[in-house]
């Protein structure tokens, strides 16, 4: 690569870089946590999640149909409705989401919700809001959705876009030596220096990681818009047909206004799908026009990860005759479309190996927040020269310093939440925003104020050491389950999260130590 060309990456690079390092650190510090979603939900709520922990397993429905459709019914009148029972996370919670009915008395009489969470094992009902746990928050706040939609969600997609980019120049950039560069690491040399040989060893080893998130977050967060020509060219602006044809939403049927007389099990219709294929297991159930004579069943579901990564399937019954009027085979029948969405969604949420491939993905989630603020340490450091006026060095300071307090933060604002939906059992959406936002703000505030770069690290990883410590003794304390006793109750998530916060507090607390020995300023 000749002068120009690197001169361009590189300054390309930066740019891009320092355009996006607060929001791509939130992004990753977040969704670091996010890989264990529902562990942390299962804990908050002194729950195990229903699967044998230490196999790899899918979103598997654990639950009676019959009796939760008797339960859902002494509340609501489904009649003619759709109901749709869903899986998405390892967890007690089933989705429920129910349609309008079609009957028009019944849609009179009834108040029918269009979406609520069921026990699956009590059976007892609940909205978004009642369910909202601190996994759902940090996996939320990874992609941004505490701003309305759609703009939180079209801020991390070119967030994400952003980063790819940053990536490709990055390699561009480091290309001729990218192999000699891993190996080099000079603490003793110029302050530069050392975050530059740190910047690059840690940066090269996360790379393939970092693409792969880059790639299927920008899908996520902006297919939307990647869609939008399709829908208007493709579909003559029909969204509905195109949400159909890729798996999005179910094609409605006509309803015939007859009561249904036959009983049924639906119980019995997921039993014999999932026996009709080795390995399969229902993670969905759609029943079209409930109670009708015109009632449909489809049973849908996917071979374990194990066995095969992409292989959705379903099969669809007419509940009055009982016959079979739709089959997808999973092992011969799989789409491109399911092959392309299913990877994306395996790769980026990591749930595909077990609680080994999420532990090494939060590692390397951390790693990449440590290579986002040694660039910008890098970045402030070669501003340093004498040639450079000291107006713009001391805003230049000023920057780095605020960017600092907002990220350093969060792990010990991070470490106070659990403790703090801990003591309050009644805790819901309304008082984690609350208290997550607020002692964010009040101790980025204090950082700022204070101004030593030096000091808001060591702080932060002090009070979050600390603070997380604390988390295994605060749950025991307050559930009885401490984390040997949520062991041997088969409290898996319990446990896990209670030791999970032991031993990386343990590891920054030994981080804090080092540099509290070495007390050199950033």
């Amino acid at each position: 690569m000749n002068v120009k060309n690197y001169n361009i990456f590189f300054h390309l690079h930066t740019v891009s870089g320092i355009i996006i390092s607060a929001l791509l650190y939130v992004i990753f510090f977040a969704g670091s946590f996010s890989f264990f979603r529902d562990d942390i939900n299962n804990w908050e709520r002194n729950q195990g999640a229903l699967q044998k922990e230490s196999e790899v397993v899918n979103d598997e429905i654990l639950l009676n149909y019959d009796e939760a459709l008797n339960h859902v019914a002494r509340q609501y009148n489904l009649y003619s409705s759709d109901v749709w029972f869903r899986q998405s996370h390892i967890e007690r919670n089933v989705s429920v989401s129910v349609t309008p009915a079609k009957d028009t008395l019944v849609a009179k009489q009834s108040k029918v919700p269009g979406f609520f969470y069921l026990d699956s094992k009590n059976y007892s009902i609940s909205n978004y809001t009642e369910q909202y746990q601190l996994g759902e928050f940090l996996y939320r706040l990874h992609f941004f959705t505490q701003i309305p939609y759609p703009y939180g969600y079209h801020l991390a997609g070119f967030v994400a876009l952003f980063f790819l980019f940053a990536i490709v120049t990055g390699v561009l950039v480091h290309w001729k030596k990218i192999v000699s560069n891993f190996y080099v690491f000079r603490p003793k040399a110029k302050l530069k220096t050392i975050w530059t040989d740190a910047h690059t060893a840690l940066g090269i080893l996360g790379v393939p990681f970092q693409f792969v998130l880059a790639v299927t977050g920008a899908f996520f967060m902006i297919k939307g818009l990647l869609l939008f020509p399709g829908i208007s060219v493709l579909y003559d602006g029909n969204a509905n047909k195109l949400y159909q044809d890729f798996g999005y939403s179910e094609v409605p049927i006509a309803y015939n206004a007859l009561k249904l007389e036959k009983t049924y099990s639906i119980n019995d219709y997921v039993e014999q799908t999932e026996k009709r294929w080795e390995g399969f297991h229902a993670t969905s159930v759609y029943i079209r026009n409930y109670g009708d004579t015109s009632m449909e069943v489809k049973v849908g579901g996917e071979l374990l990860y194990k066995d095969q990564l992409s292989s959705s399937g379903h099969v669809v019954y007419k509940v009055e005759t009982g016959e079979e009027i739709a089959v997808k085979d999973p092992l011969k029948e799989t789409t491109y479309t399911d092959v392309v969405k299913n990877l994306l969604y395996r790769l980026h949420f990591g749930d595909y190996g077990g609680y080994g491939l999420r532990v090494v993905s939060f590692i390397l989630g951390i790693i990449t927040c440590f290579v986002i603020i040694s660039g910008v340490l890098i970045w402030l450091v070669a501003r340093e020269k004498k040639s450079i006026p000291e107006k713009k060095k001391r805003f230049n300071r000023r920057l780095v310093n605020v960017y600092l307090a907002v990220c350093l933060s969060m792990y010990p604002v991070t470490a106070l939440a659990f403790i703090a939906v801990k003591l309050n059992s009644m805790a819901g959406q309304a008082y984690i925003y609350k208290f997550y936002f607020l002692t964010w703000l009040g101790m980025s505030i204090f950082f700022i104020l204070k101004n030593d770069d030096y000091k808001t690290n060591r702080i932060t990883l002090f009070l979050g050491s600390v603070i997380g410590f604390l988390i295994p003794f605060v749950n025991g304390a307050v559930t009885g389950n401490w984390f040997w006793i949520a062991y041997q109750k088969d409290l898996f998530s319990v446990f896990f999260i209670d030791a999970f916060w032991m031993v990386l507090s343990i590891i920054t607390f030994l981080v804090w130590m080092k540099i509290r020995r070495k007390g050199a300023k950033l």
